[in-house]
Protein backbone atom coordinates (compact mmCIF):
# COMPACT_ATOMS: atom_id res chain seq x y z
CA UNK A 1 0.00 0.00 0.00
CA UNK A 2 1.09 3.74 -1.02
CA UNK A 3 2.27 5.78 2.20
CA UNK A 4 -0.42 8.49 1.10
CA UNK A 5 -2.56 5.56 0.48
CA UNK A 6 -1.82 4.02 3.91
CA UNK A 7 -2.77 7.48 5.62
CA UNK A 8 -5.90 8.00 3.84
CA UNK A 9 -6.95 4.51 5.55
CA UNK A 10 -6.08 5.22 8.93
CA UNK A 11 -7.39 9.10 8.98
CA UNK A 12 -10.45 8.44 7.52
CA UNK A 13 -11.00 5.07 9.86
CA UNK A 14 -10.30 7.06 12.67
CA UNK A 15 -12.67 9.54 11.68
CA UNK A 16 -15.32 6.71 11.99
CA UNK A 17 -13.97 5.97 15.27
CA UNK A 18 -13.89 9.60 16.21
CA UNK A 19 -17.66 9.70 15.07
CA UNK A 20 -18.26 6.59 17.22
CA UNK A 21 -16.89 7.96 20.72
CA UNK A 22 -19.04 11.17 20.17
CA UNK A 23 -22.07 9.25 20.08
CA UNK A 24 -21.21 7.39 23.07
CA UNK A 25 -20.53 10.04 24.74
CA UNK A 26 -23.61 12.51 24.10
CA UNK A 27 -25.91 9.50 23.19
CA UNK A 28 -27.42 8.48 19.81
CA UNK A 29 -30.78 9.96 20.03
CA UNK A 30 -28.52 13.89 20.90
CA UNK A 31 -26.35 13.15 17.69
CA UNK A 32 -26.51 14.08 14.29
CA UNK A 33 -23.52 13.30 12.61
CA UNK A 34 -22.98 14.77 8.72
CA UNK A 35 -19.47 14.11 7.23
CA UNK A 36 -15.82 13.04 8.17
CA UNK A 37 -13.08 13.29 5.67
CA UNK A 38 -9.70 12.88 6.16
CA UNK A 39 -7.54 16.13 5.23
CA UNK A 40 -4.22 16.69 5.18
CA UNK A 41 -2.41 15.64 8.49
CA UNK A 42 -5.66 14.37 10.03
CA UNK A 43 -9.41 14.19 9.77
CA UNK A 44 -12.52 16.15 11.28
CA UNK A 45 -16.26 15.16 11.88
CA UNK A 46 -19.18 17.61 11.78
CA UNK A 47 -21.78 16.96 14.36
CA UNK A 48 -25.08 18.65 15.61
CA UNK A 49 -24.51 18.39 19.87
CA UNK A 50 -26.82 19.45 22.48
CA UNK A 51 -24.26 22.28 23.68
CA UNK A 52 -21.24 24.07 22.51
CA UNK A 53 -17.87 21.98 23.11
CA UNK A 54 -14.83 23.43 25.05
CA UNK A 55 -11.75 22.91 25.46
CA UNK A 56 -12.25 20.62 28.39
CA UNK A 57 -13.95 18.54 25.83
CA UNK A 58 -10.81 17.25 23.97
CA UNK A 59 -9.27 14.75 26.47
CA UNK A 60 -12.76 13.32 27.01
CA UNK A 61 -12.77 12.52 23.06
CA UNK A 62 -9.60 11.03 22.79
CA UNK A 63 -9.58 9.01 26.10
CA UNK A 64 -13.23 7.92 24.67
CA UNK A 65 -11.79 7.06 20.66
CA UNK A 66 -8.62 5.05 22.54
CA UNK A 67 -11.35 3.16 24.25
CA UNK A 68 -13.33 2.27 21.06
CA UNK A 69 -10.13 1.37 19.63
CA UNK A 70 -9.29 -0.88 22.44
CA UNK A 71 -12.02 -2.64 21.82
CA UNK A 72 -10.66 -4.16 18.64
CA UNK A 73 -13.84 -4.32 17.00
CA UNK A 74 -13.89 -5.98 13.65
CA UNK A 75 -15.30 -3.25 10.49
CA UNK A 76 -18.23 -5.13 8.45
CA UNK A 77 -18.42 -3.70 4.93
CA UNK A 78 -21.62 -3.51 3.63
CA UNK A 79 -23.67 -3.22 0.42
CA UNK A 80 -27.47 -1.78 0.56
CA UNK A 81 -30.70 -0.49 -1.70
CA UNK A 82 -30.85 3.19 -1.08
CA UNK A 83 -34.14 1.95 0.34
CA UNK A 84 -32.65 -0.02 2.85
CA UNK A 85 -30.18 3.06 3.67
CA UNK A 86 -33.09 5.92 4.46
CA UNK A 87 -34.60 2.76 6.74
CA UNK A 88 -31.03 2.47 8.36
CA UNK A 89 -30.73 6.30 8.50
CA UNK A 90 -34.33 7.71 9.13
CA UNK A 91 -32.80 9.48 12.61
CA UNK A 92 -30.15 11.22 10.71
CA UNK A 93 -31.13 14.22 9.42
CA UNK A 94 -27.67 14.71 7.21
CA UNK A 95 -27.00 11.30 6.07
CA UNK A 96 -30.75 11.28 4.61
CA UNK A 97 -30.18 14.19 2.62
CA UNK A 98 -26.83 12.47 0.73
CA UNK A 99 -28.46 9.25 0.54
CA UNK A 100 -31.69 10.80 -0.79
CA UNK A 101 -29.74 13.02 -3.61
CA UNK A 102 -28.57 9.47 -4.73
CA UNK A 103 -29.43 7.58 -8.35
CA UNK A 104 -32.38 4.88 -7.36
CA UNK A 105 -29.56 1.92 -8.96
CA UNK A 106 -26.75 3.76 -6.97
CA UNK A 107 -24.74 1.06 -5.32
CA UNK A 108 -24.50 2.37 -1.59
CA UNK A 109 -22.19 0.74 0.95
CA UNK A 110 -22.23 1.10 4.98
CA UNK A 111 -19.36 0.21 7.33
CA UNK A 112 -20.02 -1.26 10.48
CA UNK A 113 -17.87 -0.92 13.62
CA UNK A 114 -18.78 -3.48 15.81
CA UNK A 115 -22.81 -3.90 15.98
CA UNK A 116 -23.46 -0.52 17.36
CA UNK A 117 -22.17 2.45 14.68
CA UNK A 118 -22.62 2.21 11.00
CA UNK A 119 -21.71 5.04 8.60
CA UNK A 120 -22.26 6.02 4.96
CA UNK A 121 -18.98 5.47 3.14
CA UNK A 122 -17.41 3.99 0.03
CA UNK A 123 -14.17 3.05 2.14
CA UNK A 124 -11.74 1.62 2.11
CA UNK A 125 -11.24 1.01 5.70
CA UNK A 126 -9.02 -1.50 8.67
CA UNK A 127 -10.71 -4.55 8.69
CA UNK A 128 -10.42 -4.51 12.76
CA UNK A 129 -10.04 -1.32 14.89
CA UNK A 130 -6.62 -2.89 16.54
CA UNK A 131 -4.98 -2.25 13.48
CA UNK A 132 -5.19 1.70 14.57
CA UNK A 133 -3.73 0.79 18.26
CA UNK A 134 -0.26 2.16 17.18
CA UNK A 135 -1.73 5.68 15.30
CA UNK A 136 -0.74 8.43 17.47
CA UNK A 137 -3.58 11.44 17.52
CA UNK A 138 -4.92 14.47 19.31
CA UNK A 139 -7.92 16.57 19.19
CA UNK A 140 -6.37 19.68 17.85
CA UNK A 141 -9.39 22.26 17.42
CA UNK A 142 -13.38 22.64 17.43
CA UNK A 143 -15.02 25.42 15.17
CA UNK A 144 -18.30 25.94 13.77
CA UNK A 145 -19.06 25.03 10.13
CA UNK A 146 -22.19 24.94 7.97
CA UNK A 147 -23.70 22.03 6.44
CA UNK A 148 -22.25 22.04 2.90
CA UNK A 149 -20.89 25.13 3.34
CA UNK A 150 -23.95 27.06 3.29
CA UNK A 151 -24.36 30.17 5.98
CA UNK A 152 -28.25 29.64 5.16
CA UNK A 153 -27.81 25.79 6.50
CA UNK A 154 -27.58 23.60 9.85
CA UNK A 155 -24.54 25.22 11.81
CA UNK A 156 -22.34 22.49 12.79
CA UNK A 157 -19.89 21.72 15.11
CA UNK A 158 -16.06 20.64 13.36
CA UNK A 159 -13.69 18.60 15.75
CA UNK A 160 -10.09 18.33 14.17
CA UNK A 161 -8.02 15.54 14.79
CA UNK A 162 -4.50 15.65 13.79
CA UNK A 163 -3.17 12.07 13.15
CA UNK A 164 -0.12 9.68 12.30
CA UNK A 165 1.35 6.65 11.95
CA UNK A 166 3.64 6.89 14.96
CA UNK A 167 3.96 9.07 18.11
CA UNK A 168 7.19 10.29 16.81
CA UNK A 169 5.56 11.57 13.71
CA UNK A 170 3.10 13.88 15.58
CA UNK A 171 5.36 15.16 17.85
CA UNK A 172 7.21 16.44 14.71
CA UNK A 173 3.96 18.09 13.26
CA UNK A 174 3.14 19.79 16.83
CA UNK A 175 6.64 21.06 17.00
CA UNK A 176 6.01 22.53 13.25
CA UNK A 177 2.47 23.87 14.79
CA UNK A 178 4.37 25.64 17.49
CA UNK A 179 7.37 27.11 15.04
CA UNK A 180 4.00 28.15 12.89
CA UNK A 181 2.58 30.12 15.13
CA UNK A 182 5.34 31.41 16.31
CA UNK A 183 5.92 32.81 12.57
CA UNK A 184 1.65 33.57 12.11
CA UNK A 185 1.43 37.33 10.83
CA UNK A 186 -1.78 38.13 12.13
CA UNK A 187 0.39 38.11 15.32
CA UNK A 188 4.03 39.58 14.05
CA UNK A 189 2.27 42.20 12.10
CA UNK A 190 0.51 44.45 14.78
CA UNK A 191 3.46 43.43 16.97
CA UNK A 192 5.49 44.84 14.54
CA UNK A 193 3.36 47.87 14.03
CA UNK A 194 2.94 46.41 10.01
CA UNK A 195 -0.57 46.61 10.24
CA UNK A 196 -3.86 47.01 11.49
CA UNK A 197 -7.45 45.95 10.93
CA UNK A 198 -10.67 47.31 12.31
CA UNK A 199 -14.41 46.39 12.28
CA UNK A 200 -15.35 48.83 10.29
CA UNK A 201 -13.89 47.18 7.02
CA UNK A 202 -13.69 44.09 7.96
CA UNK A 203 -10.84 41.96 5.47
CA UNK A 204 -9.21 45.44 4.46
CA UNK A 205 -6.39 46.04 6.29
CA UNK A 206 -4.63 49.26 7.34
CA UNK A 207 -1.06 49.99 6.62
CA UNK A 208 0.51 51.74 9.61
CA UNK A 209 3.96 53.57 9.00
CA UNK A 210 6.23 50.68 9.08
CA UNK A 211 4.35 48.32 7.31
CA UNK A 212 3.56 50.87 4.39
CA UNK A 213 7.63 51.28 4.72
CA UNK A 214 8.28 47.86 4.00
CA UNK A 215 5.06 47.53 1.30
CA UNK A 216 6.75 50.25 -0.97
CA UNK A 217 10.48 49.01 -0.37
CA UNK A 218 8.47 45.76 -2.19
CA UNK A 219 6.69 47.81 -5.04
CA UNK A 220 9.99 49.87 -5.75
CA UNK A 221 11.68 46.22 -6.35
CA UNK A 222 8.76 45.21 -8.51
CA UNK A 223 9.05 48.40 -10.49
CA UNK A 224 12.34 48.19 -11.26
CA UNK A 225 12.50 44.96 -12.50
CA UNK A 226 9.30 45.49 -14.54
CA UNK A 227 11.00 48.70 -16.05
CA UNK A 228 14.04 46.40 -17.61
CA UNK A 229 11.56 44.34 -19.12
CA UNK A 230 9.76 46.71 -20.77
CA UNK A 231 6.20 47.48 -18.79
CA UNK A 232 4.13 50.76 -18.65
CA UNK A 233 2.70 51.64 -15.51
CA UNK A 234 -0.93 52.86 -15.25
CA UNK A 235 -3.53 53.51 -12.52
CA UNK A 236 -7.82 53.37 -13.30
CA UNK A 237 -10.62 54.59 -11.81
CA UNK A 238 -11.55 51.61 -8.66
CA UNK A 239 -15.25 52.27 -9.23
CA UNK A 240 -16.69 51.35 -12.86
CA UNK A 241 -20.19 51.73 -14.22
CA UNK A 242 -21.83 47.74 -14.80
CA UNK A 243 -21.56 48.02 -18.62
CA UNK A 244 -18.05 47.59 -18.37
CA UNK A 245 -18.10 44.61 -16.19
CA UNK A 246 -20.77 43.22 -18.22
CA UNK A 247 -18.62 43.46 -21.33
CA UNK A 248 -15.79 42.03 -19.55
CA UNK A 249 -17.93 39.13 -18.76
CA UNK A 250 -17.46 39.45 -14.78
CA UNK A 251 -21.12 40.67 -14.62
CA UNK A 252 -21.99 37.19 -15.70
CA UNK A 253 -19.49 35.18 -13.96
CA UNK A 254 -18.14 37.15 -10.73
CA UNK A 255 -21.06 39.26 -10.07
CA UNK A 256 -21.71 38.01 -6.80
CA UNK A 257 -17.70 38.20 -5.41
CA UNK A 258 -18.45 42.38 -6.68
CA UNK A 259 -19.13 45.28 -3.83
CA UNK A 260 -21.83 46.60 -6.08
CA UNK A 261 -23.34 50.35 -5.86
CA UNK A 262 -27.38 50.42 -7.23
CA UNK A 263 -27.99 53.83 -9.22
CA UNK A 264 -30.74 56.05 -9.51
CA UNK A 265 -31.94 53.72 -12.13
CA UNK A 266 -33.38 50.89 -10.71
CA UNK A 267 -32.06 49.07 -13.81
CA UNK A 268 -28.59 47.19 -13.79
CA UNK A 269 -27.46 49.54 -16.63
CA UNK A 270 -27.10 52.15 -13.98
CA UNK A 271 -25.23 50.12 -11.18
CA UNK A 272 -21.62 50.63 -10.66
CA UNK A 273 -19.00 48.50 -9.19
CA UNK A 274 -15.57 48.16 -7.14
CA UNK A 275 -13.50 46.18 -9.53
CA UNK A 276 -12.27 43.08 -8.45
CA UNK A 277 -9.72 42.90 -11.50
CA UNK A 278 -7.55 45.49 -13.00
CA UNK A 279 -8.07 44.13 -16.98
CA UNK A 280 -10.50 46.34 -18.09
CA UNK A 281 -8.13 49.01 -17.18
CA UNK A 282 -5.62 48.13 -19.34
CA UNK A 283 -7.75 47.19 -22.45
CA UNK A 284 -9.12 50.68 -22.00
CA UNK A 285 -5.57 52.56 -22.10
CA UNK A 286 -4.73 49.70 -25.17
CA UNK A 287 -7.76 51.12 -27.33
CA UNK A 288 -6.66 54.58 -26.62
CA UNK A 289 -4.99 54.76 -29.55
CA UNK A 290 -4.59 52.96 -32.99
CA UNK A 291 -2.60 50.47 -32.54
CA UNK A 292 0.26 48.35 -34.80
CA UNK A 293 2.66 45.29 -34.96
CA UNK A 294 5.43 47.83 -33.51
CA UNK A 295 3.61 48.39 -30.22
CA UNK A 296 3.64 44.88 -29.62
CA UNK A 297 4.14 43.47 -27.16
CA UNK A 298 2.17 46.18 -25.09
CA UNK A 299 2.85 45.26 -21.71
CA UNK A 300 0.96 47.71 -19.29
CA UNK A 301 1.30 47.07 -15.02
CA UNK A 302 -0.63 48.32 -12.07
CA UNK A 303 -0.70 47.89 -8.60
CA UNK A 304 -4.84 49.78 -8.08
CA UNK A 305 -6.39 48.56 -5.44
CA UNK A 306 -8.50 45.94 -5.94
CA UNK A 307 -12.10 44.26 -3.86
CA UNK A 308 -13.44 41.38 -3.81
CA UNK A 309 -16.61 40.18 -2.02
CA UNK A 310 -16.14 37.39 0.48
CA UNK A 311 -17.85 35.65 3.67
CA UNK A 312 -16.96 36.80 6.84
CA UNK A 313 -15.70 33.35 7.88
CA UNK A 314 -13.48 32.88 4.85
CA UNK A 315 -11.61 36.11 5.86
CA UNK A 316 -8.00 35.08 7.26
CA UNK A 317 -5.32 38.27 8.20
CA UNK A 318 -3.56 39.37 4.84
CA UNK A 319 -4.24 35.79 3.37
CA UNK A 320 -7.68 36.11 2.63
CA UNK A 321 -9.14 40.09 2.15
CA UNK A 322 -11.47 42.26 0.71
CA UNK A 323 -9.52 45.22 -0.39
CA UNK A 324 -6.07 44.46 -1.74
CA UNK A 325 -3.59 45.38 -4.24
CA UNK A 326 -2.70 42.76 -6.86
CA UNK A 327 0.60 43.04 -9.04
CA UNK A 328 -1.22 42.72 -12.04
CA UNK A 329 0.25 43.10 -15.65
CA UNK A 330 -1.88 42.65 -18.95
CA UNK A 331 0.09 42.16 -22.05
CA UNK A 332 -1.37 42.48 -25.50
CA UNK A 333 0.87 40.33 -28.00
CA UNK A 334 0.33 38.65 -31.61
CA UNK A 335 0.05 35.23 -31.63
CA UNK A 336 3.43 34.34 -32.68
CA UNK A 337 4.86 36.31 -29.73
CA UNK A 338 2.95 34.15 -27.26
CA UNK A 339 6.06 31.92 -26.06
CA UNK A 340 8.58 34.14 -26.31
CA UNK A 341 6.42 36.43 -24.00
CA UNK A 342 5.35 34.04 -21.71
CA UNK A 343 9.00 32.87 -21.16
CA UNK A 344 10.03 36.86 -20.42
CA UNK A 345 7.08 36.03 -17.42
CA UNK A 346 9.10 33.32 -15.74
CA UNK A 347 12.25 34.83 -16.24
CA UNK A 348 10.44 37.52 -13.52
CA UNK A 349 9.03 35.13 -11.91
CA UNK A 350 12.33 33.19 -11.03
CA UNK A 351 14.24 36.40 -10.42
CA UNK A 352 11.85 37.89 -8.27
CA UNK A 353 11.14 34.83 -6.20
CA UNK A 354 15.21 33.96 -6.19
CA UNK A 355 15.63 37.18 -4.32
CA UNK A 356 13.24 35.67 -1.72
CA UNK A 357 15.62 31.91 -1.26
CA UNK A 358 12.22 30.74 -2.48
CA UNK A 359 11.06 27.76 -5.18
CA UNK A 360 8.55 27.58 -7.09
CA UNK A 361 6.65 25.17 -9.79
CA UNK A 362 4.07 25.47 -12.39
CA UNK A 363 0.67 24.04 -12.91
CA UNK A 364 -1.16 24.38 -16.15
CA UNK A 365 -5.32 24.66 -15.27
CA UNK A 366 -7.50 23.89 -18.30
CA UNK A 367 -11.05 24.82 -19.74
CA UNK A 368 -13.70 25.05 -16.86
CA UNK A 369 -17.36 24.26 -17.57
CA UNK A 370 -18.55 27.83 -17.62
CA UNK A 371 -15.91 28.87 -20.40
CA UNK A 372 -16.56 30.95 -22.99
CA UNK A 373 -15.45 31.65 -26.43
CA UNK A 374 -15.02 28.47 -28.55
CA UNK A 375 -13.85 25.68 -27.88
CA UNK A 376 -10.93 25.25 -30.66
CA UNK A 377 -9.31 28.22 -29.33
CA UNK A 378 -9.28 26.77 -26.08
CA UNK A 379 -8.07 23.78 -27.42
CA UNK A 380 -5.24 25.55 -29.47
CA UNK A 381 -4.63 27.97 -25.89
CA UNK A 382 -4.29 25.26 -23.77
CA UNK A 383 -1.74 22.90 -26.23
CA UNK A 384 0.20 26.56 -26.83
CA UNK A 385 1.16 26.70 -22.62
CA UNK A 386 1.53 23.10 -22.72
CA UNK A 387 4.50 23.23 -25.39
CA UNK A 388 5.72 26.05 -23.55
CA UNK A 389 5.68 24.54 -20.11
CA UNK A 390 7.57 21.22 -21.63
CA UNK A 391 10.04 23.61 -23.34
CA UNK A 392 10.70 25.41 -20.46
CA UNK A 393 10.54 22.45 -17.59
CA UNK A 394 10.07 19.72 -19.38
CA UNK A 395 7.71 16.87 -20.05
CA UNK A 396 6.32 15.97 -17.16
CA UNK A 397 7.85 18.52 -14.80
CA UNK A 398 4.50 20.62 -14.08
CA UNK A 399 1.27 20.04 -12.76
CA UNK A 400 -1.81 19.61 -14.96
CA UNK A 401 -5.00 20.74 -13.04
CA UNK A 402 -8.04 19.97 -15.10
CA UNK A 403 -11.06 22.44 -15.40
CA UNK A 404 -9.71 25.02 -13.07
CA UNK A 405 -9.33 27.66 -15.65
CA UNK A 406 -10.59 31.01 -16.06
CA UNK A 407 -13.98 31.16 -17.69
CA UNK A 408 -11.80 33.75 -20.47
CA UNK A 409 -8.77 31.39 -20.59
CA UNK A 410 -6.44 28.12 -19.40
CA UNK A 411 -3.62 30.14 -17.24
CA UNK A 412 -0.44 28.75 -15.43
CA UNK A 413 -0.58 29.25 -12.13
CA UNK A 414 2.82 29.72 -9.96
CA UNK A 415 3.08 27.42 -6.89
CA UNK A 416 5.91 28.39 -3.58
CA UNK A 417 7.01 27.15 -0.85
CA UNK A 418 7.85 28.78 1.98
CA UNK A 419 10.70 28.42 5.10
CA UNK A 420 8.01 25.71 6.72
CA UNK A 421 7.71 24.15 2.95
CA UNK A 422 4.18 25.27 3.18
CA UNK A 423 2.99 25.68 -0.51
CA UNK A 424 1.17 28.44 -1.63
CA UNK A 425 -0.73 29.89 -4.63
CA UNK A 426 1.02 32.90 -5.80
CA UNK A 427 1.62 34.25 -9.69
CA UNK A 428 -0.65 33.17 -12.26
CA UNK A 429 0.04 33.40 -16.29
CA UNK A 430 -3.86 33.50 -17.83
CA UNK A 431 -3.97 33.36 -21.86
CA UNK A 432 -7.00 35.11 -22.80
CA UNK A 433 -8.74 35.29 -26.24
CA UNK A 434 -12.14 36.08 -25.02
CA UNK A 435 -11.93 39.85 -23.82
CA UNK A 436 -9.78 41.13 -27.01
CA UNK A 437 -12.64 39.84 -29.17
CA UNK A 438 -15.38 41.13 -26.07
CA UNK A 439 -13.88 44.44 -26.61
CA UNK A 440 -13.43 44.58 -30.11
CA UNK A 441 -9.47 44.61 -29.74
CA UNK A 442 -7.51 45.13 -33.25
CA UNK A 443 -3.78 46.25 -34.38
CA UNK A 444 -2.91 46.78 -38.02
CA UNK A 445 -0.35 43.60 -39.12
CA UNK A 446 2.09 43.88 -40.49
CA UNK A 447 0.73 42.48 -44.00
CA UNK A 448 -1.49 45.29 -43.87
CA UNK A 449 -4.59 43.36 -42.54
CA UNK A 450 -6.22 43.98 -39.07
CA UNK A 451 -5.80 41.12 -36.35
CA UNK A 452 -7.19 40.44 -33.11
CA UNK A 453 -4.43 40.62 -30.31
CA UNK A 454 -4.54 37.58 -27.45
CA UNK A 455 -4.17 39.47 -24.01
CA UNK A 456 -1.97 38.16 -21.02
CA UNK A 457 -2.95 38.36 -17.81
CA UNK A 458 -0.10 38.02 -15.22
CA UNK A 459 0.55 38.43 -11.53
CA UNK A 460 4.14 37.62 -9.92
CA UNK A 461 2.70 38.08 -5.98
CA UNK A 462 -1.16 37.89 -6.92
CA UNK A 463 -2.11 39.87 -3.88
CA UNK A 464 0.36 41.98 -2.29
CA UNK A 465 -1.24 41.78 0.86
CA UNK A 466 -0.96 38.07 0.66
CA UNK A 467 2.33 38.36 -0.18
CA UNK A 468 3.46 40.22 2.75
CA UNK A 469 1.94 38.09 5.00
CA UNK A 470 3.69 35.09 3.30
CA UNK A 471 6.73 36.95 3.82
CA UNK A 472 6.22 37.71 7.63
CA UNK A 473 5.81 34.65 8.36
CA UNK A 474 8.95 33.12 6.13
CA UNK A 475 11.07 35.34 7.44
CA UNK A 476 9.25 35.77 11.35
CA UNK A 477 9.41 39.47 10.90
CA UNK A 478 13.06 39.38 10.66
CA UNK A 479 13.22 41.13 7.11
CA UNK A 480 15.95 41.23 4.72
CA UNK A 481 17.79 44.56 4.88
CA UNK A 482 16.65 46.04 2.03
CA UNK A 483 13.02 45.42 2.61
CA UNK A 484 13.15 46.33 6.37
CA UNK A 485 10.67 49.05 7.33
CA UNK A 486 13.16 50.61 8.88
CA UNK A 487 16.85 49.54 8.36
CA UNK A 488 18.96 51.19 10.95
CA UNK A 489 18.17 52.64 14.13
CA UNK A 490 20.35 54.85 15.85
CA UNK A 491 21.21 54.99 19.68
CA UNK A 492 22.50 58.47 21.47
CA UNK A 493 23.78 57.24 24.45
CA UNK A 494 23.56 60.21 25.95
CA UNK A 495 21.69 63.71 24.92
CA UNK A 496 24.87 65.29 24.39
CA UNK A 497 25.66 62.65 21.30
CA UNK A 498 22.62 63.43 19.80
CA UNK A 499 24.54 65.91 17.24
CA UNK A 500 26.59 63.33 16.04
CA UNK A 501 24.08 60.89 15.94
CA UNK A 502 21.94 63.25 13.80
CA UNK A 503 25.55 63.33 11.40
CA UNK A 504 25.18 59.65 11.25
CA UNK A 505 21.23 59.71 10.58
CA UNK A 506 21.62 62.39 7.40
CA UNK A 507 25.05 60.05 6.14
CA UNK A 508 22.59 57.41 5.95
CA UNK A 509 19.22 59.52 4.39
CA UNK A 510 21.44 60.84 2.08
CA UNK A 511 22.24 57.28 0.89
CA UNK A 512 18.66 56.28 0.79
CA UNK A 513 18.45 54.27 3.80
CA UNK A 514 15.71 54.06 5.76
CA UNK A 515 16.38 55.03 9.40
CA UNK A 516 15.00 56.00 12.54
CA UNK A 517 16.54 57.48 15.91
CA UNK A 518 15.46 58.11 19.15
CA UNK A 519 17.34 61.24 20.93
CA UNK A 520 15.28 61.65 23.87
CA UNK A 521 16.95 61.89 27.27
CA UNK A 522 16.55 58.35 28.81
CA UNK A 523 17.97 55.24 29.10
CA UNK A 524 20.02 53.74 25.99
CA UNK A 525 19.44 50.13 27.05
CA UNK A 526 15.21 50.59 26.45
CA UNK A 527 15.99 52.68 22.94
CA UNK A 528 17.68 49.55 22.23
CA UNK A 529 15.30 46.80 23.61
CA UNK A 530 12.15 49.16 21.30
CA UNK A 531 14.42 48.42 18.11
CA UNK A 532 15.09 45.32 18.90
CA UNK A 533 11.82 44.63 19.06
CA UNK A 534 10.71 46.01 15.86
CA UNK A 535 13.55 43.62 14.24
CA UNK A 536 15.71 46.62 13.01
CA UNK A 537 18.51 44.77 11.28
CA UNK A 538 20.97 47.46 12.25
CA UNK A 539 21.17 49.34 16.04
CA UNK A 540 23.68 51.85 15.62
CA UNK A 541 25.44 53.15 19.25
CA UNK A 542 26.94 56.28 19.06
CA UNK A 543 28.71 58.05 22.01
CA UNK A 544 32.22 59.89 22.91
CA UNK A 545 34.26 57.44 21.40
CA UNK A 546 32.76 56.74 18.23
CA UNK A 547 31.79 60.53 17.92
CA UNK A 548 35.77 61.65 18.42
CA UNK A 549 36.62 59.18 15.58
CA UNK A 550 34.07 59.69 13.63
CA UNK A 551 32.54 55.63 13.23
CA UNK A 552 30.09 53.68 14.93
CA UNK A 553 29.34 50.80 16.69
CA UNK A 554 27.20 48.40 15.26
CA UNK A 555 24.98 45.52 16.61
CA UNK A 556 23.67 43.08 13.99
CA UNK A 557 20.21 41.53 14.33
CA UNK A 558 20.85 37.86 15.71
CA UNK A 559 24.26 38.50 16.76
CA UNK A 560 25.50 39.10 20.20
CA UNK A 561 28.73 40.39 19.63
CA UNK A 562 28.90 44.20 18.89
CA UNK A 563 31.16 45.30 15.70
CA UNK A 564 33.33 48.49 17.05
CA UNK A 565 34.79 51.12 15.83
CA UNK A 566 33.48 50.68 12.07
CA UNK A 567 34.05 54.16 10.12
CA UNK A 568 30.90 55.70 9.15
CA UNK A 569 31.39 56.19 5.11
CA UNK A 570 31.86 51.92 5.64
CA UNK A 571 28.31 51.63 7.90
CA UNK A 572 27.18 53.82 4.54
CA UNK A 573 29.19 51.33 2.06
CA UNK A 574 27.71 47.86 4.06
CA UNK A 575 23.92 49.10 4.19
CA UNK A 576 24.52 50.51 0.18
CA UNK A 577 25.71 47.36 -1.25
CA UNK A 578 22.60 45.14 0.93
CA UNK A 579 20.31 47.58 -0.51
CA UNK A 580 21.49 47.38 -4.18
CA UNK A 581 22.30 44.16 -4.49
CA UNK A 582 19.03 42.63 -2.14
CA UNK A 583 21.28 40.71 -0.31
CA UNK A 584 19.32 37.78 1.49
CA UNK A 585 21.65 38.06 4.79
CA UNK A 586 22.87 40.97 6.69
CA UNK A 587 26.30 41.60 6.76
CA UNK A 588 27.59 41.16 9.83
CA UNK A 589 31.63 42.19 9.49
CA UNK A 590 33.21 45.59 9.26
CA UNK A 591 36.50 43.77 7.20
Amino acid sequence: MEKEEFLAVYRHSLAHILAKAVIELFGKENVQYAIGPQIENGLYYDFVLPRTLNNDDYKTIEDKMHEVIRRREPWTRKVVSKAEALEIFKDQKFKTELIEELPEDETITLYYTGDDYVDLCRGPHVENSQELMNVAFEVRSISGAYWRGDENRDQLQRIYVTAFPDKQQLKEYKKLLREAAERDHKKLGPQLELFMFDESAPGMPYWLPRGWKMFNALLNFWRGIHEDHGYQEISGPVLSNSKLWQTSGHWGHYKENMFIIPGVKEDESDYYACKPMNCPNAILVYKKHLRSYRDLPFRINQVDVIHRKEKSGELNGLFRVQMFRQDDAHILVAEEQIASEIKDIMSIATQIYGTFGLTYKAELSTRPDDYMGDIKVWDKAEKDLKDILDDVYGPGNYEVNEGDGAFYGPKIDLKMKDALGREWQMGTIQLDFQLPLNFDMKYAAQDGSVKQPVMIHRAIFGSMERFIGILIENYKGAFPFWLSPYQVAVVPIRPEHNDYAKKVVNALKNAGIRVEVDYADKNMNEKIKTYKTFKDPYIVVVGDQEASSDTVSITVRGQKQQLHNVPLDQLVAMCTKMDREHLKELIDTAE
